[in-house]
């Protein structure tokens, strides 16, 4: 999450984890959804780039939206490696 602060890539990862908890049905607490959303931000920006897609350093909504996919994809492979 280069370029927000530790704050708000908190809090935006938090957002998008809980988020992605909803979408998934996962059930999640508040540390985990936090994890997962900045964690899965910075996978997603990782996938996203070798496409040739950038996310705004900055941009909340991107790095909103890229920790959603990210922690979509995270809760996904989890499950996946689970079973």
């Amino acid at each position: 999450m280069q370029g927000l602060g530790w704050i708000a890539a908190i809090v935006v990862g938090g957002l998008a984890g809980w988020i992605a908890s909803i979408i998934m049905k996962a059930d999640t607490g508040l540390i985990t959804n936090v994890i997962i959303g900045i964690v899965g931000a910075v996978i997603a920006n990782a996938l996203l780039s070798f496409f040739g897609v950038y996310t705004q350093a900055g941009s909340w909504l991107a790095q909103g939206v890229a920790g959603l996919i990210g922690a979509i994809i995270l809760i996904w492979l989890y499950r996946a490696v689970a079973r």
